[in-house]
């Protein structure tokens, strides 16, 4: 896809939400699977748990790229190593890389990608992505397998919300004034993609960690 059709195809939700509907056709969601399939192999999925309580999420995760972030008793944060191998994270895949050059022209290079796993039942209640120095680069997300409906709010919890779907193969940035903004997903809609065996759906999520120098 060329550069110039991603930027322009963008739906603007709200200020600084953009949303790329059928970013990624077919073959490259099936190319971006395989790959991740090679990503899993070399950092396995995680189960993270809650700051304090050690409750599970309902997701499961891993990371590419110099960092990736955790979460476990101890608080949130980002490491270069996998909590379980010790291992540094695998770098990211080619097609990662592409996808921020395309939808963040101009932000200095993503360091982390988290590879959120959603079975039917899974769910991500409303947070704000601020563990990165660096926050005017944006969140770059890209979606596989079954369609998400996705929520986003404003700069507090208890900011009004709307909602609308993330399909297979769709991208999304969350930018200046959405930067901090609260977001989370309430549902999987089961059976509404055969890209992944099984159903369910992966969340890759972009970002740039540290702060960047000039």
């Amino acid at each position: 896809m060329a550069r110039t059709l991603a930027l322009t195809n963008g739906l603007e939700v709200a200020p600084g939400v953009l949303h790329y509907p059928g970013y990624l056709d077919r073959p490259a969601q099936e190319a971006l699977r395989d790959a991740l399939l090679e990503v899993a192999a070399a950092a396995p999925l995680f189960q993270p748990r809650m700051p304090r309580t050690g409750k599970p999420f309902s997701v499961r995760m891993s990371n590419c790229g110099i960092f990736g972030w955790v979460s476990d008793e101890a608080g949130y944060r980002y490491q270069t190593a996998h909590p379980a191998t010790g291992a540094p994270w695998p770098p990211m895949p080619p097609r990662l890389l592409r996808a921020w050059a395309e939808l963040a022209p101009g932000a200095p290079p993503p360091e982390a990608c988290l590879i959120n796993v959603y079975d039917v039942g899974a769910r991500m209640g409303l947070h704000q992505d601020q563990d990165e120095a660096e926050l005017a680069a944006p969140v770059v997300s890209l979606s596989l397998g079954d369609t998400a409906l996705f929520r986003v709010g404003g700069l507090t919890r208890g900011a009004p919300t709307r909602s609308f779907r993330l399909g297979s193969g769709d991208a999304m940035t969350l930018g200046g004034p959405a930067r901090l903004a609260f977001h989370g997903v309430d549902r999987i809609q089961a059976g509404s993609s055969s890209l992944l065996a099984g159903g369910g759906r992966i969340n890759l999520t972009m970002r740039r960690v540290t702060r960047a120098e000039g």
